[in-house]
């Protein structure tokens, strides 16, 4: 049977495979687990995305938690982060959020977080996966039995640390695209805040839209509202567009154009550098991550590590190798000075307050980075292991000839939704897209036969 846990916790789609059934025994199992390790009254944090199969889960998982002993404070609809950020502060036992971060509307998710802040280990989601359909968990009754409650006011541990960074954005026109997510209320707030001028697009609490031709995943829209506004003469505009859960960002500079998270990575660690706060003079990025983002670094003597896709990948070795500044060009960044995950808001209050410390235009910031053509095809199958056929490995082989010192090939299965990713990178645009496309057909050939 496959494992339960993906790169990112337990997705499915809501009700038909996510049921509230399978939510409450993840409940019950993750909180018998994450019990070892802290006090009975230690509560779990709760908190959620807009996703309009949010509270069916909410309740099933609350249920599940409080079954075994343990108490519940829901938080309502908060980023992810703000989960792990609250977590701590309140010296919980965990976290947990429900989200299925950019997955479609019907989709949802289960992410855990350790007292610390961080998601959980390999092993310990493996020990949760054991128990999930065990018969041998407590089942304490009276005074014994948790209790949930609900207290929104907690938010104020994450606002805290946002303003912490004393970002004054005053001299800034933000257009923030909420994708009817988890940061639909909380970005546009705290960039007012620091001083902002801010401008709202699909910032409301809509489950039935998330990530429906905007946010993070579609940002086209926020391309338009921008270059419009400075059409119109408002001066230093730029945008962030959040996904579903908030815990990434991505970006438009001034001119309209977008900023990926290797572009983000890069004047933060510029920034870092010239502080003396870049540890190793190292950035982790993932083997997504643009060569041209890793030619910029060098230009500036700094080093690019690659990890495997997946943020809890990219964490692993920066925690492993002390490097402070990591992430996906996806738009997950993380800056373990802020917080132990990928941070949309933080990244973007950062990001933001560099360009305004500065006074210099977010386009010019990332104009070292770059980028070299690169296509990403998906092929839509639940059969990833028709990557170790022989008619797809020979396919593989050929492609791989085929861009021999000229370009990059990586394929890899998602780990978060049923699809078999081919990337293909370098400086000839229409040698990748017929090397990538090529192969993703025969790919969907094999996958077919399976």
């Amino acid at each position: 049977m496959s494992r339960l846990f993906g790169t990112d916790g337990i997705r499915g789609v809501a009700n038909t495979e996510l049921t509230p059934e399978l939510a409450f025994r993840i409940g019950r199992a993750g909180a018998t687990v994450l019990a070892h390790s802290s006090d009975r009254h230690r509560p779990v944090i709760v908190g959620r995305d807009t996703r309009l199969s949010g509270t069916m889960l909410e309740a099933a998982i609350t249920a599940g938690i409080t079954s075994v002993g343990r108490d519940v404070v829901s938080v309502g609809i908060v980023p992810t982060p703000a989960v792990a950020r609250i977590a701590v502060a309140e010296g919980a036992a965990a976290g947990v959020m429900i989200s299925a971060s950019h997955n479609p509307i019907a989709d949802n998710g289960i992410k855990f977080f350790g007292p610390d802040g961080f998601k959980l280990s390999d092993d310990i989601e493996d020990e949760i996966e054991l128990l999930i359909n065990s018969e041998t968990l407590p089942r304490p009754s009276g005074v014994d039995i948790g209790v949930a409650r609900l207290s929104q006011n907690l938010g104020k541990h994450y606002y805290d640390e946002l303003y912490a960074i004393g970002a004054n954005l005053a001299r800034l026109h933000i257009v923030v695209d909420g994708a009817y997510g988890a940061a639909y209320a909380v970005a546009p707030y705290a960039f007012r805040k620091m001083g902002a001028t801010v401008t709202e697009m699909h910032c409301e609490n809509d489950g039935a839209r998330i990530n429906v031709e905007c946010g993070a995943t579609h940002l086209a829209p926020l391309q338009q509202k921008v270059r419009e506004l400075a059409a119109q003469g408002a001066g230093h505009v730029v945008g962030v567009a959040f996904d579903g859960d908030a815990d990434r960002a991505l970006f438009v500079d001034e001119e309209g154009e977008v900023v990926s998270g290797d572009h983000v990575m890069f004047a933060i660690a510029l920034d870092l550098h010239a502080r003396g706060e870049l540890s190793g003079d190292t950035v982790v990025g993932t083997v997504m991550s643009n060569i041209g983002f890793e030619r910029a670094l060098h230009k500036h003597g700094l080093t690019l590590l690659r990890a495997p896709v997946g943020d809890r990948y990219v964490l692993d070795q920066m925690r492993t190798g002390g490097y402070v500044l990591g992430g996906e060009q996806s738009g997950h960044v993380i800056d373990l000075r802020r917080n132990t995950t990928g941070d949309g808001p933080m990244t973007a209050t950062t990001l933001f307050g560099i360009v305004a410390e500065s006074e210099r235009r977010l386009h010019d910031l990332v104009a070292d980075v770059v980028v070299a053509p690169q296509i990403l095809v998906n092929v839509r199958t639940p059969h990833k292991d028709v990557l170790e056929s022989d008619d797809v490995q020979a396919a593989i082989a050929t492609a791989e000839a085929a861009l021999r010192g000229a370009g990059r090939l990586l394929i890899r299965p998602s780990g978060t939704e049923p699809l078999i990713r081919v990337m293909a990178e370098g400086d000839d645009q229409g040698q990748i897209e017929e090397v990538a496309n090529r192969l993703a057909s025969e790919i969907a050939q094999a996958a077919a036969r399976l």
